[in-house]
């Protein structure tokens, strides 16, 4: 975890409420770190659905295979989750390691093995010592105090420099439900659904079919249309809780997408899950830009997110941005170069407010010093339309700085 907070950074923190039938706690396992807590411990009531999206990688983790094989249960009574160690690439040693794990966790909170949902950040490679949970989780369960959602944001952060956490209320049948979420990540962030992790709860009533639908429609433009380095994680995970508290409101449940009150909901989601990607780019390792990419009027949506995403991971473009450089002929270099299909003399870009190119060449009425104004703000919008058809898409990312190599570089030791 870096001592230097990132000046993107939010000044304040919003107050999270609690959601019925979820509490949390934190312990200090010292699996990788001491002095802090590197273990989160969520316990749920009985009957919380759970629907979850994972990294691509061809190389997951050994939680990431062993949530995969348990979520179609579609239930959870419990989440563990460790920083320090990604339990990535363990072989044997690394399935083992899960189901000791999961068994330590499920012993403690008097359910299945198979109701526990596993997740784990950090070095890569290294054996996962899950014998450790063992010295913590009584304590954990038995807590007389339940851990804030700061807490538990901070107790799954390895690098990242500021706990994340997200909160929107959606009005159903006249009463609110509450929909939290927690995140971590700031660096080998380029999800495929990035090291990225994603906890989101709700106490509304919601079929676990009907969240992974959700989960997996609103990823597309949140922590999927995110980079901080280019790098997809072994760890990705995503998971979506419904406690079904609300219950007790008069609440009624949904189960099915044609539920009318599944829009509000959506939305909501949407909120929360886009509010912890953009905070994730804010804590890119080194970032002092926070950058929003707009591709527009390409050959397709597919089309104009990949174009979005060469500009976003072109290490030039990052570098160009961190030196306040308005440099878009490296724009150019990464429209060119995506594979899609581009006109040259159709091509146009814009820096905040300003065009700097137009019809495949410099525009016209160029201003470098106006330019300059833009590219010295914490905050730029890059903006590209290819000219060719309606496809959009809109990506964040950050500057790459000698920072990010720095926290790299030195990130075993």
């Amino acid at each position: 975890m870096s001592a230097k907070i990132s000046p993107l950074a939010p000044t304040a923190f919003p107050e999270l409420p609690d959601i019925g039938g979820v509490t949390f706690s934190t312990g200090e396992a010292g699996i990788k770190y001491s002095g802090r807590a590197d273990v989160l411990l969520a316990n749920f009531r009985p009957g919380t659905k759970v629907a979850g999206v994972f990294t691509k990688s061809k190389c997951p983790s050994a939680p990431v295979d062993w949530c995969k094989s348990i979520l179609k249960r579609g239930t959870a009574r419990g989440l563990l989750v460790n920083s320090g160690n990604a339990n990535a690439f363990t072989g044997k040693k690394g399935a083992d390691a899960v189901a000791l794990s999961a068994r330590i966790a499920a012993k403690a909170l008097g359910c299945l093995d198979e109701e526990v949902l596993l997740a784990s950040t950090g070095v890569i490679g290294e054996p996962l010592p899950a014998d450790k949970f063992s010295s913590v989780i009584d304590d954990l369960v038995a807590a007389d105090k339940p851990a804030t959602w700061l807490e538990a944001a901070r107790a799954i952060m390895t690098t990242d420099t500021y706990p994340k956490i997200a909160t929107a209320n959606v009005d159903l049948d006249g009463q609110k439900i509450t929909i939290n979420g927690i995140a971590k990540g700031a660096g080998m962030i380029a999800p495929d659904m990035a090291t990225m992790l994603s906890f989101i709860f709700t106490d509304a009533d919601i079929s676990s079919h009907v969240m992974q639908t959700l989960l997996s429609e609103r990823v597309e433009g949140s922590f999927n249309a995110i980079t901080v380095d280019s790098d997809t994680s072994t760890s990705d995970t995503v998971l979506l809780f419904s406690t079904g508290s609300a219950a007790e409101k008069g609440i009624a449940p949904i189960n099915e997408m044609d539920d009318p009150r599944i829009d509000v909901v959506r939305s909501a989601l949407g909120d929360v899950m886009s509010d912890l990607a953009h905070q994730i780019v804010k804590d890119g390792e080194g970032a002092r830009k926070f950058v929003q990419i707009e591709v527009e009027d390409a050959e397709s949506d597919v089309s104009a997110k990949r174009i979005a995403l060469s500009i976003a991971n072109s290490p030039l473009v990052k570098t160009a941005i961190a030196g306040e450089d308005a440099n878009w002929g490296r724009v150019v270099m990464a429209v060119g170069k995506a594979g899609e299909r581009a006109d040259r003399d159709s091509l146009s870009i814009w820096f905040g407010d300003v065009r700097v190119a137009f019809q495949g060449e410099r525009d016209p009425c160029y201003s470098e010093e106006a330019t300059s104004a833009i590219m010295k703000a914490e905050n730029i919008t890059l903006r590209v339309n290819l000219g060719l058809g309606t496809g959009q898409a809109t990506v964040w990312t950050c500057d790459l700085t000698k920072e990010y190599v720095e926290i790299n570089g030195d990130y075993r030791s």
